[in-house]
């Protein structure tokens, strides 16, 4: 069974999506999403700097732009490869990605609705001055004691030996300065406290912004990062998707489920990379592959071909 993953913020790098406009169809979208979005996503994805698309409100619809703009090669046009794919799964904002691959959401509905997030979550990060560290390594348990001892939430559970405590920066400072035995406190450069408390402010003007949608219900099983579970009503999934914000993202039962439901192959969609590293100690035995530019395409199509649930209505894939 193939499963396709969608990364979060902070996979975003300088001028990621300058190959992928060499693809047909792919600036035409991107301009389409821009438009929805409010934000230049060629100008950011080619030639801002690192500073310029760390920045919450251009960082989340350009990472959910740059997998849904690239879909189509992978797939084909129409999807036609979609009945192929046993789940989709995205980290944090991944999961919007995610939700307009499997048809709840258009792909204009998804980035106009990531680039409300985006803009809400920039706003509820400006009350104080919040963030998030990676704690890597360390005896889980000693590790959860340290962050919860601190006032800390662990807000991103991402697998064995990674866990993302968000806080305010006193509090993660201190973190760093008793750092768990046998663990390293990395600060992430991100802007606030993502998926705790501190983002609750955000969660009225995303509930506005996600009122107007009119969802269907999934064509493919989604995992949701809230617990792993694999869901398919529409309206539960947008609910699911505006609670995020002010939740912890369960990682590690995404990669639970998929194991759980066999999963032989992962594809992490653009910009590729991080997820799949986390599925060689989560989803082990798994055949990984990201999708970071173009020259990817065939291997990926390769890899859905080898992998793909059996396609009883003799749909190619794209080409």
């Amino acid at each position: 069974m193939l499963a396709i993953v969608c990364p979060g913020q902070g996979a975003q790098t300088p001028g990621f999506l300058t190959p992928w406009l060499e693809v047909p169809g792919v600036r035409d979208r991107l301009e389409s999403y821009s438009a929805a979005a409010g934000v230049d996503l060629i100008g950011h994805g080619t030639t801002s700097d690192a500073d310029t698309i760390r920045d919450t409100a251009v960082a989340q619809p350009l990472i959910v732009s740059a997998g849904l703009a690239a879909l189509p090669a992978l797939l084909g046009p129409q999807g036609e490869a979609l009945p192929l794919v046993g789940l989709l799964a995205g980290h944090s904002v991944g999961e919007f990605t995610a939700t307009a691959a499997a048809g709840v959401v258009t792909p204009e509905e998804s980035v106009a609705l990531v680039s409300d997030r985006g803009r809400a979550m920039a706003w509820a990060a400006a009350f104080q001055p919040t963030g998030m560290s990676a704690v890597l390594g360390g005896d889980p348990d000693e590790v959860h004691r340290a962050i919860n001892g601190h006032g800390l939430v662990a807000a991103n559970a991402n697998g064995p030996g990674q866990v993302v405590a968000a806080g305010t920066k006193a509090q993660l400072a201190a973190l760093m300065a008793s750092a768990p035995h046998r663990a390293k406190v990395v600060p992430l450069q991100v802007a606030g406290a993502f998926h705790s408390d501190h983002m609750r402010p955000a969660l009225p003007m995303l509930e506005t912004a996600a009122s107007a949608i009119r969802p269907q219900d999934a064509t493919v099983d989604l995992v949701s990062n809230r617990d792993g579970a694999a869901v398919r009503h529409g309206r539960d999934v947008v609910r699911r998707l505006v609670d995020q914000v002010a939740r912890p993202v369960r990682w590690d039962l995404v990669m639970e489920t998929l194991v759980a439901r066999g999963v032989t192959a992962i594809l992490e969609l653009p910009p590729a990379g991080t997820l799949v590293g986390l599925a060689k100690r989560g989803v082990k035995g798994a055949k990984t592959l990201a999708l970071k530019t173009p020259d990817d395409l065939d291997a990926a199509r390769a890899l859905i071909a080898e992998h793909g649930m059996v396609d009883t209505r003799g749909l190619a894939l794209a080409r």
